[in-house]
Formats: structure tokens, C-alpha cells, sequence
């Protein structure tokens, strides 16, 4: 899985200046082009929401394999196993991401990242690097069920499900809706899928000011459980307008970022709303 670290200088040596644009310039290529083929290869081993896998943590760990190889990217794949398991990715789906970027780099000439991932064979250190880092997140959720997302300020989806207990065990569940904001992400990589759902977060909470929960429930989702009243539509339109006020000041995301807000009514188990939350996480 070593790769040795590209972007040193060329061309001239009175050209420092041109020479430091040049190894920026090729560095950025091999960013892009490595991206591209893990993203193609875990694709292709069964990863389930491919508008959920690009996070700022796998351009952390191009870079770290970029500049240093895999044996400097332990860092930044401890930090990928603790990101994929805050966005409530299983550990088998996270260790096959893994595997898929090793066999991309093991077959650096395999055209589009078409290859066979095979978790077997990643290196040890790095599967366990990896594994005890998406096991430390994903213990504390377990210890930890009303945490606050750090990113957005907003409860997690674990309060929620313990929320919509409270409901349940009350008989409210007719009584109230899911209302969802889901944004289209794919297209988004880095920081700004970050600041994506952090206006996304802000435009909830100004809307929903009146004691709703409201949580982060995915990579790009939030969700607010709201009565079923006869204010409802116009809190979803008022919604609506300021995910698209907030989303428009930033130009990476005005035209991409597009929100889609849809109200879902509660099905008639606890369990079975558990369900539906993970399937609104990722729709």
C-alpha cells in the first residue's frame, strides 16, 4: 500500500517560485485522481450511500498518502474510522472503504479505480488503526445517548430515538410528524459539506424555536419532530425559504447544495420509527 510522495520540484532551479506552482499543481492532481478511483472502488465493493462517502477526512487522508505514503496516513485514517463512525457507518462497511483504497494503491495502474477490495489483505496495522478509532465513537454513542453533533449544535440522532420513546410510551404518535431536510451533497466535497449542514442546522433552529426537537441524523439529514397542526405547512415553506437564503451566499453551494424538505408521518411502533429514521438518514 506504500506509495512514494509526489509533487517534489522541477523544472528550473532560478525558478523557485514557478517550481512551488508546478509541485502544487501536481500534488492537487494526484489529490483529484486518487479520490476519484477510492471513491469508484468502494463504490464497486457495496458502500450503500454514495452521497454519504465524501467527508473532509478522506481528503485527509489523499493528502497523508500523497505527500507521505501510507505509512504517514495512520493519523488521518484513525481520523476517516472516527468520522465514518459518527455518520453512523457500520464497521464492515468502513474497513471495506479501507480496503478499497488499498487495493488502489496496490494496482496504481487499474483504469477508473476498478478493482477488487479485499479486507484480507489490507495491511494489519492500518485495519486496526482504523477499527479501534471507529470503535472508540461508536462506544460513546452507545454510553453517551443524548450527545450534542460537535459540527452543527444539534442533538444526536440517538436523542432523538429516545425522544420519539417519550412519544411512543404517551400515545403522541399520531399526534406528530417527522419533518426532514435532506441535502444533495454528492457533487460536495470537503469543508463545504460541513458549512452545508451547519446553515442547514442554523435555518432549523430559527424556524423551530418554540421547544421542537430537532437532530442530526445523517451526513447530510436533520430531522425535527413537530406537531401535526395546522402550522405545520407554513413552518415547512418558512423552513424551505431559509435553507435556500442561507445555502445561496455561498457560491460552492447555491447551485449544488439543493435541500429537499418533506414531512413523514410516524408509523405505529417505536421500533419501526427507529427504522425510518435511518432510512430518512441517507434518502
Amino acid at each position: 500500500m506504500d506509495v512514494p510522495a509526489t509533487g517534489a520540484r522541477f523544472g528550473s532551479a532560478g525558478d523557485s517560485s514557478g517550481d512551488e506552482t508546478r509541485a502544487r499543481f501536481e500534488r492537487d492532481r494526484h489529490l483529484r485522481a486518487l479520490r476519484a478511483r477510492w471513491r469508484t472502488a468502494s463504490l464497486a465493493a457495496g458502500w450503500r450511500f454514495p452521497s454519504d462517502w465524501a467527508l473532509p477526512e478522506v481528503d485527509a487522508v489523499c493528502a497523508a498518502v500523497v505527500r507521505h505514503g501510507s505509512t504517514g496516513a495512520e493519523n488521518a485514517l484513525a481520523g476517516l474510522g472516527r468520522a465514518r463512525a459518527a455518520a453512523g457507518a457500520g464497521l464492515s462497511e468502513t474497513l471495506s472503504d479501507l480496503a478499497a483504497l488499498h487495493a488502489v494503491l496496490a494496482d496504481p495502474d487499474a483504469v477508473d479505480g476498478f478493482v477488487a477490495p479485499d479486507v484480507d489483505a489490507t495491511p494489519a496495522r492500518l485495519l486496526r488503526v482504523t477499527a479501534l478509532a471507529w470503535a472508540d465513537v461508536a462506544t460513546d454513542q452507545l454510553v453517551h445517548t443524548e450527545v450534542t453533533d460537535p459540527l452543527t449544535g444539534l442533538p444526536s440522532a440517538a436523542y432523538l430515538r429516545t425522544r420519539l420513546g417519550e412519544i411512543y410510551r404517551g400515545g403522541g404518535n399520531e399526534a406528530n410528524v417527522l419533518l426532514t431536510v435532506s441535502l444533495d451533497l454528492t457533487s460536495v466535497s470537503g469543508w463545504p459539506r460541513l458549512t452545508a449542514m451547519i446553515l442547514a442546522a442554523d435555518a432549523v433552529r430559527a424556524v423551530f424555536d418554540t421547544g421542537e426537537c430537532y437532530a442530526t441524523i445523517g451526513p447530510s439529514a436533520v430531522a425535527v419532530l413537530a406537531e401535526r397542526n395546522e402550522r405545520l405547512a407554513t413552518r415547512g415553506v418558512a423552513l424551505r425559504r431559509a435553507l435556500n437564503e442561507r445555502l445561496s451566499v455561498d457560491p460552492q453551494l447555491r447551485d449544488v447544495a439543493r435541500p429537499l424538505v418533506s414531512a413523514v408521518r410516524l408509523p405505529g411502533t417505536h421500533d419501526r420509527a427507529c427504522e425510518l429514521l435511518t432510512e430518512l438518514a441517507h434518502s
